[in-house]
Parts: C-alpha cells; structure tokens; sequence
C-alpha cells in the first residue's frame, strides 16, 4: 500500500490556534479532551489515587496543553514534550496566562528529552498513529516511567470504519474535511492486538481497554462539519456537540492503559 505523505507541518503553521474555537486543532477540545481525561482520572482513582498531588506526568505529543493544564490543575508536575516550536510556544503562553507551571521542551517519541525511571505517569493522545517508529516511541516511554508506572493512550484502530470517520469524513471529503492537507494514513492505523503486542515487547503490559467515540449518533453533525468548514460554527462548538466520550466499540477510536512491568523497561 501507497503511504499518503502526512503533513506534521501542519502544527507550526497554525498551532498558534490551539485555544481558538474557530481554528480546526481546537475540535480536540471541547469534548475529546474530558472524555479522555474523565477515563484516564478514573484509572487512576481505581488504582488508588484519590490525589493526583505530586505525580510526576509526562506529556508526549503535548500540543497546545488542552491535557497538560488537566494534569497540572489536578496536581501533576507535568513534562510536555512536542516536535512543533509553535505549539509549544502556544502551550507556554496558556498556561502561563492561566497561572499553571508547566515544563515544555521540544523533542519527539522516539528520542524524549528526559531522565531514565522519571514519571509516575504517562499519556500519548493523538500521536501514536502518526509516529515514525512505534517500538522506538514505546521504548523510549518505557524507559521514562518508573516501574508500576501507568501509560495512557488513545489511537486509531485500522478497521473499515476508522477509514470512514479518519481518513473519508475528516480529510478527503472536502464537505466536512478540517485540513486541505493530509494529517493521517490509514495504513499507519494501529489495531488493539498490534499495540498490546508492542506495549508487550517494551515491558507495558495492557490492562485496560474501550472506545472512544460519538456517545450519540446524529447525521446533523456532518452538517455541523460544513458549517465549521464554510466559518459558520466554531469548531469548538462542533466537538461539543459531536459529543466523544467512553464507547463500547473500539472499531475507530480507542483508548486505555498500561502498566510498566518491574523487569523490563
């Protein structure tokens, strides 16, 4: 299969939007980032952690913070890491504007600029289906975490109906579509049994697994995708009314958790 070039560019061309509503990044907003938070606080409530004050949070593909304010409101001392200069810049200046300390540096997965065994936590939302190297990007999180370590994810699963949501509705179908430029391959979609078997060679072992997707379905929201593409509705509004949330199918999105094993890493 023909890989689709996938412009990461993207993020330095318009990332100083991360926080505007009518730009295209901020539909991670409005209802994917507490749909991703909710589930990633629960794990954690459910393995003990009624305070998250304190824990060590690192951030890999961290945008423009919409997770990292999350964490550090909640506590975390968190590490962003980010390829795009402009993102992070724009991370920087939110969450000093919103009073949150918040250590930002420039890198990718493959190569995180941090110490061995640093953080309690980790979390990869909307970056893993776009790596260059899945193993090196696990590895290198592995290497970050301290041994009992939770990993959260969220990713694309390479099924017929991430192709249809992902790859027809979101990029090529120029109705609704949020960039006139190529942000995923369908080719580098990950399935749930590929991913556990790499958490598994890193010594992350999978402990939970669901979906992440539309809690309600309603056509009106590919009209909804017009009217953000014509400048008619914020995208903001769109991912609130899209309404992500926790799913029981994970044939498009899905998200969950791992653990760093003592012996490996």
């Amino acid at each position: 299969m023909t890989l689709v070039a996938i412009d990461n560019h993207v993020y330095d061309r318009i990332g100083e939007g991360w926080w505007d509503e009518s730009n295209p990044l901020n539909l991670l907003q409005g209802s994917l980032t507490p749909a991703r938070y909710g589930y990633f606080r629960d794990v954690l409530r459910e393995r003990g952690f009624a305070t998250l004050d304190g824990l060590r949070a690192l951030d890999i593909g961290s945008g423009g913070g919409f997770l990292a304010e999350r964490f550090a409101r909640a506590g975390c001392d968190v590490v962003g890491i980010d390829p795009s200069t402009v993102s992070l810049d724009t991370a920087h200046r939110h969450a000093a504007a919103s009073g949150l300390s918040i250590d930002y540096r420039r890198g990718v997965g493959e190569r995180l600029p941090v110490g061995d065994s640093t953080f309690d936590l980790a979390y990869c939302c909307d970056v893993l289906e776009h790596v260059d190297d899945l193993d090196a990007v696990l590895a290198e999180t592995a290497r970050a975490l301290t041994p009992g370590g939770l990993y959260f994810f969220d990713t694309i699963n390479r099924t017929w109906l991430g192709r249809l949501v992902v790859i027809k509705i979101m990029q090529e179908w120029r109705w609704t579509r949020m960039f006139d430029t190529p942000v995923h391959d369908w080719s580098m979609f990950i399935t749930p049994a590929e991913l556990t078997a790499a958490l598994d060679r890193h010594g992350l072992r999978l402990t939970g697994l669901t979906g992440l997707g539309l809690r309600t379905a309603d056509p009106r929201r590919l009209i909804d995708m017009h009217r953000a593409r014509q400048g008619r509705l914020t995208y903001g509004e769109v991912s609130r009314r899209l309404n992500f949330g926790r799913v029981p199918y994970t044939g498009a999105n899905y998200m969950g958790y791992a653990v760093k094993t003592a012996a490996r890493g």
